[in-house]
């Protein structure tokens, strides 16, 4: 817990007050037209005109009226949009006004009150090294409270993290195409160098819609001279001492962050996952909206 249940309280309303403005003066509309409804909706059956598609016939219709009839399609504008977010023990990093986890939350609520303005349901998946916690599709400003709530107080009871568990988790239990926000800092790659979630994400992918927001604090990237530090794994718990007074060490030290990136970088792509990387110190009202133009 990060305070009690007034300070909660204050925090849930402080995020709503800031997330909810952003989202109904900048977001409605582009959220509405970036994101494809689940499908096609059957609409009426009408007479045949040149240039309709002729597998579209309604041959039953057709064979009654003895005149050729069509049926019409309209776009199911109601969504599920999907958070699956990263509670792993990385998120608490933050050397700028926030940490990681203080972005998630906003991001989080950003998007839900966006769909919820398009009457979309939203619904959860918290994951670590496992799935945390499962907070099944609602609709309704009490369930996007109860969301930004569980974003603040969660503590996960592991630090690790494992994507690939998180987005089997998520294929299995949502069976209708949806669009889905994966949050993460994508931190879960092998000692190879590789991405540990290839495969569970290119199946993922072809089931739903999948956008990736990575999360980052810049301090991940690229290190200043500070002399001697200590540096803590939030995940595994492992402590190393650095030099950052070393050039060498501070060039190797960003060299590793840029294999990093092209790793999942890569593996994004290749899944054809549209994502933008934003980081803690970022304005990321901007980058939601280039994410949201360019879909």
């Amino acid at each position: 817990m990060e305070g009690n249940s007034s300070d909660i309280l204050k925090q849930v309303r402080k995020i709503e007050i800031k997330t909810r403005g952003l989202s109904n003066e900048i977001f409605a509309g582009k959220y509405h037209t970036s994101f494809k409804g689940r499908g096609m909706a059957f609409s009426e059956v009408r007479e045949y005109r040149i240039g309709d598609d002729v597998r579209d016939i309604d041959w039953n219709v057709t064979a009654r009226i003895r005149t050729p009839h069509i049926k019409t399609y309209e776009e199911e504008r109601e969504l599920t949009l999907m958070l699956l977010i990263d509670v792993s023990g990385s998120r608490l990093f933050g050397t700028a006004d926030k940490t990681k986890k203080n972005l998630i939350t906003e991001l989080a609520a950003v998007l839900a009150f966006s769909a919820a303005s398009n009457n979309d349901m939203i619904g959860c998946i918290f994951f670590s090294d496992k799935v945390e916690k499962f907070i099944p599709p609602k609709k309704g400003k009490k369930h996007i409270l109860l969301i930004i709530r569980e974003l603040i107080e969660f503590v996960p009871q592991s630090n690790g993290t494992n994507i690939s568990e998180a987005l089997r988790y998520f294929t299995n239990i949502i069976k209708k195409h949806c669009t889905a926000f994966l949050i993460s800092d994508f931190m879960d790659t092998g000692k190879d160098g590789k991405a540990n979630f290839s495969d569970a994400l290119s199946i993922a992918s072809g089931k739903h819609d999948i956008i990736g927001i990575r999360v980052y604090d810049q301090r991940e990237k690229e290190i200043p001279d500070v002399g001697i530090i200590e540096f803590t794994d939030a995940e595994s718990g492992e402590k190393v001492w650095f030099d950052s007074s070393s050039k060498r060490a501070r060039t190797i030290y960003s060299r590793n962050w840029e294999k990093y990136e092209e790793a999942v970088n890569t593996v994004l792509k290749k899944s054809r996952v549209d994502n933008i990387p934003i980081s803690t110190d970022d304005d990321y009202v901007a980058q939601l909206i280039k994410l949201f133009s360019y879909r």
